[in-house]
C-alpha cells in the first residue's frame, strides 16, 4: 500500500484535479468517459489525473459499467475510508472532536468537561488533547488531510483567528497558528454559524438548490449564508450575525452594547429570563433543576401553559428575524439549528405564522424553513465539511 503524505491536502487542490475528484464524488460511480464529456476535460487529461488518484488510493474502481458497443467501461469512485478529517466543535461550554472519513461518517469523537470559566490557554490545551486523542486511533496520521474547526463568535477564517468569543471572554485567540505547530497538519477555522451552513450544505442531498440561510440558536444566534453554493463573508467578514439585528428599540441591554437584540430574545438564556419574570415564586421553587431554555421545553412538554406560551413568542420573534432575511436574501431554503431548535414542537408553528404574516409576496411566504438535517451535530460536521469544501472546491476558498 502506498503512503500518502503530509502534502496531500495541497496535492488534492490541483483544478483539474478537484474538478474530476469533485465529479467522482458527486456522481459515482462513474467512468472516465463520462467524467471528461460532463467535465469538458480531455480524455487524456482526466486519464492522467485518474491515474495518480488511483496510485494514491483516494479512488478506487469498482464493478463494470454498460458497454456502449465496446469494451465495459470500469467505474471510479471514492476510496472514503483512505483519508480522513477532524472536525472540532469549540463550543461555549464544551469542545466536541469526530475523526470521519471522506463521506463525514464519524469513526471516532472526543468530548471535553465544560469549558466555562477557562483560560485562553487552558481552552486552546483542551482542543489539542481532543485532535491528539483522534490521532491516536488505529490511522495513521499522514492520512488525515485536515482539521476543521467551528468557534463560536466571530471569526477571521483567513488567519484562523478567534477574533472575539463572547461567551468565553476570548480575543484574537490564534486557533490555527497554535494547531498547525502542534500537529503539522493545515487547519482550517470559522465560526460555528457559518460552519453549520456548510455542514447542512455539503452533507444533505441539496439537488440544484444554491442559497441557503442556516440559523445557529443556541447561547447565541447567528446565521451562516451560502450564495451561489459559496460561504459568504462580507467586506469585513461579518455578515450572518442576525443575533445582532434590532428587533426591541427599547429592549434588555445586549452583550455587543446595543439593546433590544434578537440575541437578548431568542437564546435559551432568553427564554429562562422570559418565564422567570411570568413564574411565581411558588413555581420556581418547586422545579427540580436551575430554570433554564432546557428548563422551560422540559415544562412545556409536561403542559405548562406559561412555558408554551414563552416558547410560542419566541417562535414569534425568532419567525421576525427570518422574515427580514428573506425579504433581504431571498434564499432557497433556511435551516434552523441548535439548541432552541430542540423546542421545535412549539416554535415552528409561531415562526411559520410570523412568516406568513409578513411575507410580500405568496412565495416569500412559501420559503421552506425545516429543521436541521443533521441535528446536534450539524457544527462539528460543518467543521468536517469546512475541509472538504477546500479540497473538492479550491476556488470556493
Amino acid at each position: 500500500m502506498k503512503k500518502v503524505g503530509h502534502g496531500t491536502f495541497k496535492w488534492m487542490k490541483s483544478i483539474n484535479r478537484t474538478i474530476v475528484l469533485n465529479k467522482i464524488r458527486k456522481n459515482a460511480p462513474i467512468s472516465r468517459a463520462q467524467i471528461a464529456s460532463e467535465t469538458g476535460l480531455t480524455p487524456p487529461t482526466v486519464s492522467n489525473i485518474v491515474k495518480s488518484l488511483l496510485e494514491k488510493e483516494i479512488i478506487r474502481e469498482t464493478q463494470l459499467g454498460e458497454s456502449q458497443g465496446g469494451r465495459k467501461p470500469t467505474l471510479l469512485m471514492l476510496n472514503s475510508n483512505h483519508l480522513f478529517v477532524i472536525g472540532v466543535d469549540a463550543g461555549p461550554g464544551y469542545i466536541k472532536c469526530i475523526l470521519t472519513n471522506l463521506e463525514g461518517q464519524t469513526k471516532k469523537e472526543y468530548i471535553s468537561p465544560s469549558v466555562k470559566g477557562i483560560s485562553e490557554e487552558q481552552f486552546l490545551q483542551e482542543m489539542k488533547q481532543g485532535v491528539a486523542y483522534l490521532l491516536h486511533a488505529d490511522i495513521p496520521k499522514e492520512k488525515v488531510i485536515g482539521i476543521g474547526v467551528a468557534m463560536h463568535g466571530a471569526v477571521d477564517a483567513i488567519t484562523g483567528t478567534s477574533l472575539f468569543a463572547p461567551n468565553l471572554g476570548f480575543r484574537n485567540l490564534q486557533i490555527k497558528q497554535h494547531l498547525e505547530k502542534e500537529f503539522d497538519i493545515e487547519v482550517k477555522v470559522d465560526n460555528d454559524a457559518r460552519a453549520m451552513a456548510m455542514g447542512e450544505y455539503w452533507f444533505d442531498e441539496h439537488g440544484e438548490l444554491e442559497t441557503l440561510v442556516a440559523l445557529n440558536i443556541g447561547s447565541g444566534v447567528g446565521s451562516g449564508i451560502i450564495l451561489n453554493g459559496k460561504l459568504f463573508y462580507g467586506a469585513q467578514s461579518v455578515a450572518g450575525e442576525i443575533g445582532h439585528m434590532t428587533i426591541d428599540l427599547y429592549g434588555e441591554l445586549c452583550e455587543c452594547g446595543n439593546v433590544g437584540c434578537l440575541q437578548t430574545l431568542a437564546t435559551g438564556d432568553a427564554i429562562a429570563r422570559q418565564a422567570k419574570k411570568e413564574m411565581t415564586l411558588e413555581m420556581i421553587n418547586q422545579l427540580k433543576e436551575p430554570l433554564s431554555g432546557e428548563t422551560v421545553y422540559k415544562l412545556a412538554k409536561e403542559g405548562n401553559e406559561i412555558a408554551i406560551k414563552v416558547l410560542e413568542r419566541t417562535g414569534t420573534i425568532i419567525g421576525i428575524g427570518i422574515i427580514n432575511l428573506i425579504h433581504l436574501l431571498n434564499p432557497d431554503r433556511i435551516v434552523i439549528g441548535g439548541g432552541v431548535s430542540m423546542a421545535s414542537e412549539f416554535i415552528m408553528p409561531s415562526i411559520k405564522k410570523s412568516i406568513q404574516d409578513r411575507g410580500l409576496t405568496q412565495q416569500v411566504k412559501d420559503t421552506e424553513v425545516v429543521l436541521a438535517k443533521l441535528g446536534s451535530d450539524s457544527t462539528v460536521k460543518g467543521a468536517i465539511a469546512i475541509v472538504l469544501d477546500s479540497v473538492f472546491h479550491p476556488t470556493n476558498n
